[in-house]
């Protein structure tokens, strides 16, 4: 009776491993979807759940500047610190949905233009947000950012948010508005990019999903950023943000530091459009939304699965085309363990 019993536990204890062992081996049979995937369409490929799977956003122009939209998978490749990369998913992207942040510069040399550029954002979030879809923030900066209006679909509190910028600072028709004193020690504060789009990065968008991109309204000067703009860039491509500028300032003083906005927007896969006055906004404008409405979307499962927390270099090319010139994100930081 005594070695039956002990019989029957050895064998309760082993059945019981089988069946742990067999849930995992499920769990991790799991596939992981592409980012913006839709569950229902057999023609997206998935990989093993574990991996880490990297999107890259692009998009390609020729001399000219004209967006080129006819690129298949076949005339498309990808390298990974060199190395050829085996793309599992290629698409032009339309419907990915969209985080946005607006930070808006308040320093001296863009008050003066203040009006005309809110109501030139307000135009361009009308025209790019889908409703229900697509969130977007509204942050003031100059030597600290302040958020306006917070992640949001809705419109109303959006064009709020930037209305009450231009409060903060120009008094209305009828004399309202924040005494000079007030608006002067605000302006006076410096401006501090760097500090700012960090703060975005980290406490905002880094835990969104989908395409995250900061809108940056400024002239370019930082005077009191505490961190470095490759600093600023670097949290960027953790985020998986693009970085896109306006430029804007007052041409009566240091006007707009295009050299240091491309410096910024360019490694993360943006561009800075710098309008010829205040009456071309809706112009730089029109030129960045359809920068963003033209890209493609691609997604490889590394070679290199180390979870080391490393930089990997990216580098997308066109096949077989020359002239061309196709902007993305320069790179990514690996998993950690």
């Amino acid at each position: 009776m005594v070695r039956a019993k002990r019989t029957n536990y050895w064998l309760a204890i082993l059945l019981i491993g089988l069946l742990i062992a067999s849930g995992a081996g499920a769990q991790e049979s799991r596939p992981r979807q592409v980012y913006g995937q839709d569950p229902k369409n057999d023609e997206m490929q998935t990989i093993r759940m574990g991996t880490q799977l990297v999107n890259v956003l692009f998009s390609v122009t020729d001399k000219q500047n004209r967006y080129i939209n006819d690129l298949a998978k076949s005339e498309v490749a990808v390298l990974e610190n060199g190395k050829p990369q085996e793309i599992f998913t290629f698409k032009r992207e339309f419907d990915l949905p969209l985080t946005m942040a607006i930070l808006v510069d308040v320093s001296n040399s863009v008050v003066p233009v203040l009006p005309q550029l809110t109501d030139a954002s307000s135009r361009f979030i009308d025209s790019v947000m889908k409703p229900g879809k697509d969130r977007t923030a509204i942050i003031q900066f100059n030597s600290e950012p302040l958020v306006m209006q917070d992640l949001t679909s809705n419109m109303n509190r959006l064009h709020k948010g930037m209305r009450d910028i231009v409060a903060n600072f120009i008094p209305s028709e009828n004399g309202s508005g924040p005494p000079p004193p007030l608006r002067s020690i605000m302006g006076i504060g410096g401006t501090s990019i760097y500090d700012s789009i960090i703060a975005t990065c980290t406490d905002m968008l880094a835990q969104k999903d989908g395409r995250k991109t900061i809108i940056l309204f400024t002239d370019g000067f930082d005077t009191t950023s505490l961190t470095k703009r490759s600093e600023a860039v670097e949290e960027a491509l953790r985020a998986e943000a693009v970085i896109y500028a306006i430029g804007v300032g007052d041409s009566r003083e240091q006007g707009v530091n295009k050299g240091e906005l491309n410096k910024i927007c360019e490694p993360t896969g943006g561009r800075a459009f710098i309008p010829k006055d205040i009456e071309d906004l809706d112009r730089a404008f029109g030129e960045l939304e359809q920068d963003m409405r033209q890209q493609y979307l691609l997604a490889y499962e590394p070679t290199n699965d180390r979870a080391d927390g490393s930089f990997r270099r990216i580098e997308v090319r066109a096949l077989n085309r020359k002239g061309i010139r196709i902007r993305h994100r320069q790179g990514y930081f690996a998993r950690e363990k």
